[in-house]
């Protein structure tokens, strides 16, 4: 498997970015940032260190992308994450530096030159992915396949009570997506809520590991995990980008999922960012309404992933 992950590298993230580096028979062809969690440029360095801790220092180009949202002022998460990502770490400054070149031009030549083979994993706002289809719409059938991780399930979101984080933050961008054409598989907030939470009995196992990588992961992991239990009562940590990147190394893990027809909203006072995914139960929408015109399905959704299959991909990559 052939990959390009866009990234606004922080906290799980670093485990997604791992997850894949780590994977035997999968090629990490770029790694591409987008705003997002923290300070842009922080968002590099964590892609950069993280390399390093997997050993792959020099070997996997990272490129800076979009600094900001379509329209809106850029909105980080650092009172989840940390002020650097990595729950203040501080970790030292690598030896690899961010490589020349625009992450959507670099998106764009790294699939037209190989079409049909590179899969995208979408861990950020979509702005990156936007950008890269208005420069060249070709990408949306050339791309292997879009995974995204964001939105939600018609279920609660994490800014609001409509919308998760990346499709908040760039609605107009996730929307361009999603209408574009790629063949796409979306995780959502909704499913990482279902079968995305490592346990504290997980965890423990995960750092008795005692691996360089586990040690790494441990420390990354200790702001996200107070926030999931301070602020979200939660018995453990929530891993959405993680648990989307193992699901796309193994879709064996896919336990059900449905094809759907999904948008997003970019205008509503309460609803700005909210994922709209069609339903079975929902009757003919030209019978609902005669004004409205049935679409064809448009992206897959992951309804349910197979949580111990999950964790075991954890740890598999930090051994």
């Amino acid at each position: 498997m052939r990959l390009i992950i866009d990234t606004d590298t922080a906290g799980d993230d670093v485990f997604s970015l791992m997850l894949a580096l780590r994977r035997p028979g999968v090629t990490v062809e770029a790694i591409t940032i987008a705003h997002g969690n923290v300070g842009f440029a922080q968002h590099a360095e964590n892609a950069l260190a993280t390399l390093e801790a997997c050993e792959r220092g020099g070997e996997v180009p990272v490129y800076l992308g979009a600094q900001r949202p379509f329209t809106r002022a850029p909105l980080d998460a650092a009172y989840v994450f940390g002020a650097d990502g990595m729950s203040d770490s501080r970790f030292p400054r690598a030896a690899q530096r961010p490589s020349p070149g625009h992450a959507a031009d670099e998106i764009v030549r790294r699939v037209m030159e190989a079409p049909g083979q590179i899969t995208l994993i979408a861990q950020a706002a979509l702005t990156n992915i936007a950008l890269a289809y208005l420069r060249e719409p070709r990408i949306a059938q050339a791309v292997k396949h879009l995974w995204i991780m964001g939105g939600t399930d018609n279920g609660v979101g994490n800014v609001t009570p409509a919308a998760e984080y990346n499709f908040y933050v760039d609605p107009e961008a996730a929307k361009i997506v999603i209408n574009a054409g790629f063949p796409t598989s979306i995780v959502t907030w909704t499913e990482t809520l279902r079968d995305g939470l490592l346990s504290l009995e997980q965890l423990a196992a995960l750092e008795a590991l005692g691996t360089p990588r586990a040690a790494f992961f441990t420390q990354v992991n200790r702001t996200s995990l107070a926030f999931a239990r301070e602020t979200q009562g939660l018995d453990g940590s929530l891993h959405p980008d993680a648990l989307t990147c193992a699901a796309a190394l193994n879709e064996a893990l896919i336990l059900d999922s449905e094809m759907a027809v999904v948008d997003v909203e970019t205008i509503g006072e309460l609803t700005r960012g909210y994922l709209s995914v069609s339903h079975a139960i929902l009757p003919d929408i030209e019978v609902a309404d005669p004004a409205l015109k049935r679409r064809p399905p448009n992206a897959r959704v992951i309804k349910k992933i197979d949580q111990a299959g999950f964790y075991a991909a954890m740890r598999d990559a930090l051994l």
